[in-house]
């Protein structure tokens, strides 16, 4: 039976989520697999199975503070899909975190994997907290408890956790470590994104960066644009925004834009952003104050004239409230669910090309893919070496989902799901159902 939009009533999913001017960031995702689901004509029971995760743990996480008190945190890993192979995906420490919003980046993790040809399903994790309010040691313990109550769910050949959201290197050593103790051998792969002396990989920090870059070129070239005739503004200065920022200027782009949680900064002449980055090193990670710009708003940077707009910080930063006003002809999502689902059809209409995030910021778990590889081989690769393999497998995926959208008339946004979903759904099919 042909797939139509009322079916997700049904199963996991009882009723439809908010309307799409209040969506969350699970329902932009499952508005967009609503739709890759109609091109497939996708049957009830194939969309039932693909929208609803495999696995859901909650579980409480006392630990003693440095105080002596007992204080007790909520954590959660959703398991989306692992038809692929081992389900990966991030674990993050923020204190609005929530299940759905778990739930929804596991899914994405799933259709990234795919389209980027990873053999890897989808997973995420989330702990409820501050981290900003624990210190050292506490957070050690936290991440030790935490990773304790997942030792039946984490492992390099069941489920592989990496960095996220105010999660880092240091966080990942604990939890390898915590494993391996368990395990009684050191298990290296059952993290990544961790440090290189524990079997971290060369290039892994700056990959979702790189990868943004690669698949920006690949897009500029189908527009006909020169890379060092082209203007960009970046939103975001982390990790993410601030590599794509220094990669594009190393292309020969004018970067006249960036910003922080400080606000944004403007030079029609285009920023130095090597002396940038520099400036946010010894300001304490912030460009609050940068004398080579003009202070404007995040929400100027948005609407700005440009050839290329990089939303690296938060999701949902373009809504049916400013698309109108974007000015933009190629926006490359560096951040997760940068521009909602009630925002395409706009962004559309005005001729912007989308580089959706579950392509343009999937450099992060390629790279963690070739960490997995490499710790269970033993043998460890060059920086450039994992930078070219990289560039390949991005700019792959890039030309893979171009001739889905010319093939099916639509977006490059609708493509990469029509893509994910549809390899994960022609692997299901041919495993079949274990009764």
């Amino acid at each position: 039976m042909p797939y139509n939009k009322n079916m997700y009533t049904t199963g996991y999913y009882k009723e439809p989520g908010p309307k799409l001017d209040e969506e969350s960031p699970f329902e932009s995702m499952l508005e967009r697999f609503r739709f890759a689901a109609e091109v497939l004509e996708l049957d009830e029971g194939m969309f039932q199975y693909l929208a609803s995760p495999v696995k859901q743990v909650t579980v409480s996480i006392p630990i003693v503070m440095d105080s002596g008190d007992i204080r007790v945190f909520e954590g959660y890993r959703v398991i989306h899909n692992n038809l692929l192979g081992p389900s990966k995906g991030g674990i993050r420490y923020a204190p609005d975190v929530t299940l759905e919003e778990v739930n929804a980046l596991a899914a994405w993790m799933t259709w990234k994997c795919a389209i980027v040809n990873v053999p890897f399903g989808g997973a995420k994790g989330g702990v409820r907290v501050d981290p900003k309010q624990l210190s050292d040691g506490e957070l050690e313990r936290l991440t030790r408890r935490y990773t304790a109550n997942m030792l039946e769910v984490f492992g390099p050949d069941r489920d592989i956790p990496a960095p996220d959201m105010n999660t880092n290197e240091q966080i990942m050593a604990w939890v390898m470590d915590t494993y391996s103790m368990n395990a009684h051998k050191t298990e290296t792969a059952v993290v990544t994104g961790k440090p290189i002396i524990l079997g971290g990989s060369h290039g892994r920090k700056e990959a979702t960066g790189r990868g943004v870059v690669t698949v920006t070129l690949a897009a500029l070239n189908k527009m006909g644009i020169l890379p060092n005739k082209c203007t960009v503004a970046v939103q975001g200065f982390g990790n993410v925004g601030s590599v794509s920022a220094k990669l594009m200027y190393e292309q020969g782009a004018k970067v006249v834009a960036i910003s922080d949680i400080s606000g944004g900064y403007y030079n029609e002449n285009g920023i130095d952003i090597p002396a940038a980055i520099e400036y946010a090193k010894e300001n304490d990670n912030s460009l609050e104050g940068y004398p080579e710009a003009e202070k404007i708003s995040n929400e100027e940077l948005l609407q700005m004239e440009c050839d290329v707009l990089i939303p690296a910080a938060k999701e949902d930063q373009i809504n049916r409230e400013n698309a109108g006003n974007i000015n933009a002809k190629i926006i490359a999502e560096g951040a997760n669910g940068p521009v909602t689902a009630n925002a395409d059809s706009i962004l559309e209409d005005k001729g912007i090309m989308v580089v959706p995030d579950i392509l343009a910021n999937a450099g992060g778990v390629t790279v963690s893919y070739f960490e997995w590889v490499q710790d269970r081989q033993g043998y460890f690769w060059t920086e450039e070496r994992v930078n070219r393999r990289l560039n390949r497998m991005m700019r792959n995926a890039f030309d893979n989902l171009f001739e889905v959208r010319n093939e099916y008339d639509i977006t490059l946004r609708q493509a990469a799901y029509v893509f994910g979903i549809n390899k994960v759904a022609m692997t299901l099919k041919l495993r079949g159902l274990y009764a």
